[in-house]
Order: structure tokens, then sequence, then C-alpha cells
């Protein structure tokens, strides 16, 4: 029986998880449940899956939750706050961290399971942005297994030998070809981008995500963030990873070898068959997923991204070849950026414009430790918020 923690469970992924382990009684435990502020989703979890712990990351839901726990007469132990997350991340009951918070706030607690030793469902790629180096040298040094659960970086992992630690040039590999739907706004004319909204730009053609994801979906900066994750992941460049549109988005990612080969994972676009991949691996297990019917997919497309249409893309290309603290900038920059559009705060197309000035204003450095990681975070989300107050009392 494997005891697993979920990081941000009331979130896509981790409802996707936890339906995953509903499927498998017998081979997994839920131990602990964490989420941002959403008490009654939390709640409702704690009573059907009953966790030794929740945690909330919010000082005041955590209040909340607590009452409510009590009235519901169940064990669970509430914590809160970072504090509560990291430890939930390191209990010895725990074999298995998802770790699905969205953004830099799930970097703390899932660099903790790392120097803990534990399997890492990463499925928070903020954690390989910001602080790469870090954090694949916590797993090394702490025996930790790390598993990719973006479907792209997971479609990779199938398709890479099992040494593929070593350098993809000792394993025969020629490149990755790292796919992408282009999502809502990929033939969108470029004169009416400005004018999208935040409920146009969550309407993706193909996955189901959280807002923020869906976001940086039909910007490409997920796309970008997934590059940078993809170099530290497979011990690689920026050059030797090439970014293709798939609208179709079945085949999650390729590699290509020297011989000519090139393997392709392919699956339909559900979040569970990377999940179940990983929670049971190297075995393989029920994840509930629709079977791929290749006669109705009838046709697979593939065209070069346009970094006129998707300038975020370049912006992440060039925070991965620059390394250091730049994509931990150009992360916290995007953060605001998403956050401040979904309020309809920003024009769409203001996203990149604000990711370019920070990143323009704050140069690089070198990401030696974690305090200097996290400063830059700070810097470049004040920046970012002083970019937006400046640009709306212009406007």
């Amino acid at each position: 029986m494997q005891g697993i923690t979920i990081l941000g469970s009331t979130g896509s992924i981790g409802v996707n998880t936890l339906d995953v382990i509903s499927r498998h009684p017998d081979s997994f435990k839920v131990v602990a449940l964490t989420a941002n502020n959403q008490v009654e989703r939390l709640l409702a979890q704690c009573q059907q899956y009953h966790p030794a712990y929740a945690v909330m990351a919010d000082e005041t839901a955590a209040a909340q939750l607590t009452e409510q726990i009590k009235q519901s007469n169940l064990s669970t132990e509430v914590l809160a706050g970072v504090d509560g997350l990291v430890r939930v991340s390191q209990l010895d009951t725990v074999d298995q961290i998802m770790a699905a918070i969205v953004g830099a706030a799930g970097l703390l607690p899932t660099l903790a399971a790392a120097k803990a030793g534990k399997r890492v469902l990463l499925a928070n790629k903020e954690a390989l942005v910001m602080s790469g180096h870090l954090f694949m040298e916590a797993v090394k040094d702490n025996q930790a297994e790390l598993l990719p659960i973006d479907s792209e970086h997971n479609a990779i992992f199938q398709c890479m030998p099992s040494s593929f630690h070593d350098g993809l040039a000792t394993v025969g590999v020629q490149r990755i070809l790292l796919t992408g739907s282009g999502g809502p706004f990929r033939t969108t004319p470029l004169n009416k981008l400005a004018n999208v909204t935040p409920e146009q730009a969550c309407a993706h053609p193909n996955w189901d995500m959280g807002r923020k994801i869906s976001v940086d979906s039909a910007t490409m900066m997920n796309k970008g963030l997934e590059l940078i994750e993809a170099c530290w992941l497979f011990n690689t460049t920026a050059d030797h990873v090439e970014i293709m549109l798939h609208p179709q988005s079945v085949i999650h990612s390729m590699v290509e070898y020297v011989d000519g080969s090139v393997l392709a994972q392919m699956g339909q676009p559900d979040m569970r068959t990377p999940i179940a991949h990983a929670m049971a691996w190297p075995e393989r297990i029920d994840s509930g997923v629709e079977r791929l019917n290749l006669i109705d997919v009838a046709r697979l497309e593939f065209e070069k991204p346009d970094l006129q249409r998707f300038p975020c893309l370049r912006l992440a290309e060039t925070a991965a070849r620059e390394g250091g603290t730049a994509p931990a900038i150009l992360n916290a920059a995007n953060e605001v950026a998403v956050a401040e559009f979904l309020e309809n705060k920003l024009k769409f197309t203001d996203i990149a414009r604000l990711v370019e000035n920070v990143m323009t204003e704050l140069p690089a450095s070198a990401a030696n430790d974690l305090d200097t990681v996290i400063l830059a975070d700070r810097e470049a989300r004040e920046h970012a918020r002083r970019w937006v107050k400046q640009n709306r009392n212009m406007g």
C-alpha cells in the first residue's frame, strides 16, 4: 500500500489523481490533502477519503476547515500555511507526493519532498523552472524519484531509455520534440488578440485545465515553461528541444534518435494517463481513460509556432538560454500578468509586454541558493505590479 500526499487536491490534477486512486483502493491510500482556500471542496474530499491530514495554505480557510472537520466527526488533523504543506510532504507514512500546486507557491513543499527522498510526481513545473539546479541536486542527493506528470514530459519519459540521466548523446538521442496544441488562438487574426476575454482564453479546445494554466496555454507561455522544465528533467539544453504545434493533442511528445527513429507517445488528452503511469511506474494500471481510436482521429497535423503570435514562447526560450534567475523572473512576471488579465485589468497582448519589460529591467544572476531564487521571484512580482499600475494610470 502506497501512501500519497496530494499538494493541490482541489485542482484538476488533484481531482484526477483522486479518481485514479479510487480505482485502486488496495494499492494507494490518501495520507494528506491540501488546498489554498477551497474549504468546501477539501471538506468533501476529506469526508470521502479520510486523510490523516488536511492542509489549507490560507490561515483563515484553515480555521474554517478545522471547525467543519469537527462538526463532521472526522479524525483528520488540519494544518495551515507553508509549514503545514512542508510537513505533509515529508511524512514517514507518505511514499509519493503529487506536486500539483499551481505556480511558485508549490516550490517549497515540492523541494521538501525531494529532500525527504520521496517519489515526487511533478505536475508543478515552477519547481524546476525557478530552481532547476537546486531541485535536481536535492533529488540526486536524497535518492528521491522524480516522475513527470505534464503530459508532454511524461510522454518524453516514456520514450526515453532508462539511462537518459547520463546525457542524451550517450543514449543516442538527437533531440526532443515537444508538442503543443497552440491553444484557442492558433488561427485567430493577430489584430483580434488584444480584445480576447479571459473566458475565451480559458476555453481550451482539447484539455480541461485550471484558469491560470489555460491562459498560459493560450499565450504558449506554458510551452515555454515546459521547455525549461524539459532541459532539467532530461539533462539537455534548449538547442536540443524543438517545439511544434499539434492541434489534435494526440501525440503528446516525441524523441528522435540518431539513427532516424522517432518514438512518440500517443493517447487521449486526459491527465489520468500520465498520473496513473507515474503512480504505478514501472508497472501499468488502469486509469479509466477512454481508449484512443486512430480511425476517428483520422489525421495528425504539425506546424512551427509563430513567434509573432506567441511572443511569450520567445521570452521563455530566452530565459532558458540565459539560465540563472532568468526563468524565475520570467515565471513571476507571468504569474502577475495572468492574474491581472483574469481580473480584466490587463489586455491579453499585454501579458507578453509586461513579462518582457520585467526581464529587461531585472538582469538575471546566478541561482546558487534558494534565497537568491526567492528574492528574484519577489523583485520580479514587485516590478510587474508597478508596471501594471503605471500602464493602467496611463490608460
